[in-house]
């Protein structure tokens, strides 16, 4: 269930990230207010995957779904650049994630 909990956690990373976006500098309420409902989820659930995940591999997983799904909803929203390089970095992160999820010792 943990690492249930540490996907949910990282999606809501993301909706935060992207909220974060749309906030403006949190001048607007209705983004402020799923920003930082967000990030609430977010954290709790990633509380909730470390009581049995080591730290190390939970964090880095969760930052690296958030840092990669930021990327690729920054192309699709904001049409931020798409180019090769960019997606094999964001890839990377993937095989980074897939690989400590694969070594972990948790199932």
């Amino acid at each position: 269930m943990a690492w249930v909990f540490l996907i949910v956690a990282g999606i809501f990373e993301v909706v935060w990230a992207i909220g974060l976006k749309y906030t403006e500098g949190f001048t607007k309420l209705f983004p402020s207010i799923i920003t930082v409902v967000g990030m609430a989820i977010s954290f709790y659930f990633l509380s909730m995957a470390i009581k049995t995940l080591p730290i190390g591999t939970a964090y880095a997983i969760w930052t690296g779904i958030g840092a990669a799904g930021a990327v690729i909803l920054g192309i699709i929203l904001f049409g931020e650049p798409r180019n090769f390089l960019r997606l094999l970095f964001v890839g990377f992160i993937l095989v980074g994630i897939i690989g400590l999820k694969a070594t972990s010792g948790s199932n």
